[in-house]
């Protein structure tokens, strides 16, 4: 494990390894989106696009893609870290030191501090609703401009409000990305709701050599 922005003390720790030694069986780790997403490529919404780009909308905002079935992480393993792009630059002071943060306007840890009520709560309440989806068409722009997917799936606790936040999202993103690029705009709620980690990592498990 490189670091956790979250939790704290686990700098460069050979997890696996670990696991390894004390359970003499092979290990294999990743972080929850890239494994969303994987899951929701192999099993789920996103079976037969690629590329796919898979959000969880939960505590924080995490990004995976997949390409052809497989995760692709970048030179550095950091390759879907949407939730620290910056769509509001005057904005408020995230966890990573960042300002305006995607993940620090949109994520449920964050709203609740914020607004003293929970993301159910919230998106219940219409003007609330409409500032809250430019925020999240202004973070998925940037990946439909960069990445181009075939589809975006969008997993975590907030993506079960369903229609209520998916139809005007879908508007608000077609209002951003206007008519000069024909990027397609596909984006839809996890097909495996909160099981979509659990299957990506018995697909990630399946990657494991035979020894």
């Amino acid at each position: 494990m490189a670091r956790s922005t979250h939790v704290g003390g686990w700098l460069d720790f050979a997890l696996p390894a670990w696991i390894e030694r004390e359970l003499r069986i092979p290990a294999i780790m990743d972080n929850d989106a890239n494994v969303g997403a994987l899951g929701e490529a192999v099993y789920g919404a996103g079976a037969g696009c690629s590329p796919l780009f898979y959000m969880t909308l939960s505590t924080g905002i995490g990004g995976g893609i997949a390409i052809d079935g497989k995760v692709y992480r970048g030179a550095d393993s950091y390759a879907g870290e949407i939730g620290h792009l910056t769509i509001r630059p005057d904005g408020p002071e995230c966890l990573c030191g960042a300002f305006g943060c995607f993940e620090r306007m949109c994520c449920g840890l964050w709203l609740e501090k914020d607004f003293g009520r929970t993301a159910k709560e919230l998106l219940q309440d219409a003007d609330f609703l409409s500032r809250y989806v430019t925020d999240l068409a202004l973070g998925l722009k940037a990946c439909i401009m960069l990445l181009n997917p075939a589809r975006i799936v969008v997993g975590g606790g907030i993506s079960k409000a369903g229609d209520a936040l998916f139809v005007p999202l879908r508007t608000e993103l077609r209002r951003h990305i206007t008519e000069w690029s024909r990027a397609r705009i596909d984006v839809v709620p996890a097909a495996l709701g909160d099981d979509s980690v659990l299957f990506g990592a018995l697909a990630l498990a399946k990657e494991i050599p035979v020894q």
